[in-house]
Order: structure tokens, then C-alpha cells, then sequence
């Protein structure tokens, strides 16, 4: 039977939370969450499939550190980090959202992915236009009064494209983000879309990836 564990270490100097299922596989699941959850998103997934689900920097109980490179390469480099702490020399990837980070390890150490999985992630692609919310993030000054006034209601209508879900799953997940997303989760957010203008999207996926890939994007 798998059971889902909490680990915590402190990793390339920022100290992580993250989620693994027992017992371990030989190549396991690494499920990176996107914005604005963590990685209890993974958690219903991981009790099927095994695998590993950490709060990236800046989410959920993981440190949110003015300091950290909330940016593409800084992610990159923290899961490098990360991968090194877990031992693992293979994984299976699964990234959603802005968890598209993760799309940096597999370009820049494609011999530790096995298999890549990409779920509605943020589109490193050239000519790719922001959503209307990111474009309210990615303004000064405006983001910051938006983000402040982030309510259920708010995060209902970010969420409004899970229709497939049971309500009370929605709901349950809307309780976790308004419980994580304190100032450090805000600053993170901000930070993040205001790192990727379209030249850096662009160039964050101008590395072809040979592993057997899957990838899927809608509103259904």
C-alpha cells in the first residue's frame, strides 16, 4: 500500500518541503505544481502512482526568501539541487502551470528524465501572450494592490476551468492556496511572471527534448 510522507531538508541554501510516496520505485514520479498551489496538489495522484511532490521556493511550507531568483534559471538550478539531495538518477516528469520550470532540467540534464508529462503549463514559446490576470501580475504597482486583494471569490474564478472536479474538491483546494499564499507566496508570484517577458519564454524553450513526451492544454 502507498503511503504519502512529508520530508523537509535544507537544499542549495533554502529549506524545502516536499511530499514522496512509500515505498520507492526505481524511477518515480517528480509532480512540480504550478501557481499559485503546492505540492499537496499532487498529493490524490500520488497515492495511485507513487512519486515525489515538493513545494517549489516561494509555495506552500517551503522558504520564501526575499533572496531566492524567483526566475527560469533560478528554478532550473534549485531543482537540480534537488534532484542531486533525492539521489535519483532517473525520473519520470510531470510538470503543470508554472511548473513548467522543470521543462529547465529536463532540457539542460535530459539523461535524468525518463519520461516527460506537460499539463496546461505556461507555454515557452515564441509570441506567447500572457493571460489577463498574468498581464495585471506583471505590472507594477497594480499587481501588488490585485494580489493584496485576492479573496475566495478571486481564487474561484482563477480556478473556474476545473470542471471536471467535484465542488468540494475545488473548494478543498481553495482553502489550501488562501492558507498558503501569504506575502512571501505573493512576492514569489510577482516576481516570477514579472522574470518572463516573451524574449525570455521564448528562449527558455529553444532546446529540443528527445524523450517520449506527452503534452496536453484546453479547457476541458
Amino acid at each position: 500500500m502507498t503511503e504519502v510522507v512529508e520530508r523537509e531538508a535544507e537544499i542549495a541554501g533554502t529549506r524545502v518541503v516536499w511530499r514522496e510516496a512509500e515505498p520507492r520505485t526505481a524511477a518515480p514520479v517528480l509532480y512540480l505544481h504550478g501557481v499559485p498551489n503546492s505540492g499537496s496538489l499532487w498529493v490524490p495522484f500520488m497515492e495511485r502512482t507513487g512519486g515525489i511532490a515538493p513545494d517549489l521556493p516561494g509555495f506552500g511550507r517551503s522558504d520564501k526568501s526575499a533572496a531566492f531568483d524567483y526566475s527560469i534559471p533560478g528554478y532550473t538550478r534549485f531543482l537540480h539541487a534537488f534532484v542531486e539531495h533525492l539521489g535519483r538518477d532517473r525520473l519520470s516528469l510531470v510538470v503543470h502551470d508554472w511548473g513548467a520550470v522543470g521543462l529547465g532540467l529536463a532540457q539542460e540534464a535530459p539523461e535524468l528524465i525518463d519520461r516527460l508529462v506537460v499539463i496546461d503549463a505556461v507555454p515557452f514559446l515564441p509570441g506567447y501572450r500572457w493571460h489577463p490576470t498574468a498581464r495585471i501580475w506583471r505590472t507594477p504597482v497594480l499587481g501588488e494592490l490585485f494580489m493584496g486583494s485576492t479573496s475566495r471569490f478571486t481564487m474561484r474564478f482563477l480556478m473556474r476551468r476545473l470542471k471536471a472536479l467535484p465542488p468540494e474538491t475545488v473548494e478543498r483546494w481553495v482553502d489550501q492556496v488562501l492558507e498558503d499564499l501569504d506575502h512571501g507566496t505573493q512576492r514569489a508570484i510577482l516576481r516570477l511572471y514579472r522574470s518572463a517577458p516573451p524574449d525570455v519564454l521564448a528562449r527558455a524553450g529553444g532546446t529540443p527534448m528527445r524523450m517520449p513526451s506527452a503534452a496536453t492544454r484546453g479547457r476541458r
